[in-house]
């Protein structure tokens, strides 16, 4: 269990959190919001890397800012931008594996034959794509309870993108939070459930694929769309892109592009269709 309880943080004279509130059970979610908004931020607190100035983190039962070793095991923290030492992706897995108990060096070299990376091969010779591949798999290898992504497609080609999808689902269990931090959501398409969205130092949207799905349905309309079950609607290529207060199986996919959108323009106008407000 990952919890946010009444968190509150500023950079110089900004604030950023603002009594922030966030419960995260075990799943794949996608934490999404526009640059700025406090993702990294955020992924920061709830690993222990930065203190908050009001409110906590807890982190499987721990309060994160303390950085107990026990709780230090069982979370993994990959941000966007990082530095590796001057070692062998080999003598990195042997020296840092360890630290975490429930590591799986044959998971880990299935991640790195899926990403076709050599992790004999030095790290500083590595492309930033090849280290940023070499990473995720090591983080997915962890079987840490928490895993925490920032950015992760950032740097991967198109076939890796796609490799990346294949890993993150098989790495997934009933007992793990995978919280995946981007503004790249095609990237994330049929891979994040549930979906949590920042605005403005606090959560506009937290939903599940389902809880969507049963609330509203999304389609194509030739012209433009009128009528009190019409939500949102965008100017897309063939039509407007269309979100209607209903459920209806024949619908079209969730486009996560669209909903972010909807989410920010919209947001407490979605919040009590969804939920009549409890969120």
């Amino acid at each position: 269990m990952l919890e946010v309880k009444d968190l509150y943080f500023s950079y110089a004279k900004k604030d950023l959190f603002k009594g922030l509130n966030l419960a995260v059970k075990p799943g794949l979610y996608g934490l999404l919001g526009k640059n700025g908004a406090g993702k990294s931020t955020l992924l920061k607190l709830m690993s222990g890397e930065l203190f908050p100035h009001g409110g906590e983190c807890i982190s499987m039962g721990w309060n994160a800012s303390k950085r107990v070793p026990a709780m230090l095991s069982e979370i993994y923290y990959l941000p966007e931008e990082f530095d590796l030492p001057a070692m062998t992706g080999t003598q990195y897995v042997e020296s840092y594996a360890p630290f975490y108990p429930k590591f799986s060096m044959e998971f880990f070299k299935n991640c790195a034959e899926e990403f076709e990376i050599y992790p004999g091969s030095k790290l500083g010779s590595m492309s930033y794509g090849q280290k940023k591949k070499f990473m995720i798999s090591f983080g997915l290898a962890t079987w840490s309870s928490i895993l925490l992504l920032d950015e992760p497609t950032n740097g991967l080609d198109i076939p890796s993108k796609s490799q990346f999808r294949r890993l993150a689902a098989a790495g997934t269990s009933d007992e793990r939070i995978i919280l995946v931090s981007t503004h790249q959501v095609r990237d994330m398409e049929n891979l994040i459930d549930p979906i949590i969205i920042v605005e403005d130092g606090r959560i506009i949207f937290n939903y599940s694929l389902e809880e969507i799905s049963s609330s509203i349905t999304f389609r194509l309309a030739d012209s433009k769309p009128e009528g009190e079950d019409v939500i949102y609607y965008e100017k897309v290529l063939g039509g407007y892109l269309t979100a209607y207060r209903s459920a209806d199986d024949d619908g079209r996919a969730l486009d996560l592009e669209f909903l972010f959108n909807m989410a920010v323009s919209r947001g407490d106008e979605l919040n009590n269709i969804i939920s009549g407000g409890a969120k």
